[in-house]
């Protein structure tokens, strides 16, 4: 049985609190909107992180800044080549006093937990924080602790430094929702970063305007978002494209597709809406396939990136239009049109 759509005044809910943590990021960081929209989606869609960018343009301050706009616990691990599994998960400690032993939590027991430069540590390492992200629990001498919800990992990784790192594989890369590139600021930007950032730590000045609550809350109402069978097939028509464009030597997988619906119906209900539109999925498109596809030898001697090759596909897929005649209260009616261009 399918749950109810989501009424007006939760849906004001949503748009009215992610609202506020925008504007709450915003005064530590500034012309970030793109990647904060998919930084919101992402947890509001349950998923994880992947922000891939050069040093000092924000990864990890945009974390901390997201955080510190709700009310949650925080775990922060710096990957290391000598960074053990226990040291992420957690370890249990023996006490001679009673002859027992007794777990200690580790800082993946937190509501966003911020990875820095995954790609430092060992497989393994990798392995131990990314079951926690799949399973939402920690299995340790056969107990299973479940995570706390809101869960959200925002991991970061430097593409430019390959020198003692560990690369995700493709594997690995396919459990993150989205990933996002931070970028330059523009000057303008960067001229308001240096003006907050003169003289005191605008993040030791954010309060939280949400707790874990809203945020559960807001979670299971983005989930209720309607989602009509042709934009359901044009996920599907996308995530095929991948699959047989020459250009890609591995397309997206169908855990792709499930987590680009979950993001567009996360962007839908930030925007008061209860249904998603072609635009959620042009919009996520990018972020949440692009990562996991492998460009061809040829596509990369050429430098086509997997990021154009996808905008490539969007421009070329046909997408669904609303149909006029349908009641604005009633259920979205969608046909085929041509292809719109990419935005």
């Amino acid at each position: 049985m399918s749950q109810p759509l989501p009424t007006e005044a939760e849906l004001t809910e949503v748009a009215d609190v992610t609202s506020q943590i925008r504007e709450s990021i915003s005064t530590v960081l500034s012309g970030m909107d793109t990647a904060v929209t998919a930084t919101l989606a992402t947890m509001l869609a349950e998923g994880h992180l992947l922000m891939e960018d050069v040093p000092g343009v924000g990864k990890t301050t945009l974390a901390r800044a997201l955080a510190a706009s709700i009310d949650c616990s925080l775990g922060r691990l710096q990957f290391t080549p000598d960074l053990l599994p226990s040291d992420v998960t957690g370890v249990s400690i023996f006490r001679a006093a009673d002859a027992s032993f007794e777990f200690r939590p580790g800082p993946v027991f937190a509501n966003v937990v911020i990875a820095d430069e995954i790609n430092r540590a060992s497989p393994k390492t990798q392995s131990a924080l990314l079951e926690a992200m799949a399973e939402r629990s920690v299995t340790s001498d056969g107990t299973t602790r479940p995570l706390p919800r809101p869960f959200l990992v925002v991991a970061t990784q430097n593409p430019i430094e390959m020198e003692g790192t560990y690369p995700l594989p493709e594997a690995q890369r396919d459990r993150f929702m989205a990933q996002v590139s931070v970028g330059y600021p523009s000057p303008q930007d960067e001229m308001s970063m240096l003006e907050s950032h003169d003289g005191v730590d605008p993040l030791s000045l954010v309060t939280p305007v949400a707790d874990t609550e809203t945020i559960a809350r807001l979670v299971d109402i983005a989930r209720r978002v309607y989602t009509a069978p042709a934009i359901k097939q044009y996920i599907v028509d996308l995530a095929t494209a991948t699959r047989t464009d020459g250009a890609l030597r591995l397309g997206a997988s169908p855990r792709a597709a499930l987590q680009l619906l979950a993001a567009a119906k996360s962007r839908a209900a930030m925007a008061a809406r209860n249904h998603v539109l072609p635009d959620d999925i042009k919009a996520l498109a990018v972020p949440v396939f692009a990562h996991r596809l492998i460009s061809s030898t040829e596509a990369r001697l050429a430098g086509r990136t997997s990021d154009q090759v996808i905008r490539e596909i969007l421009a070329r897929t046909a997408v669904p239009s609303e149909a006029r005649d349908v009641a604005p209260h009633r259920e979205r009616a969608f046909t085929r049109t041509q292809a719109a261009p990419a935005q």
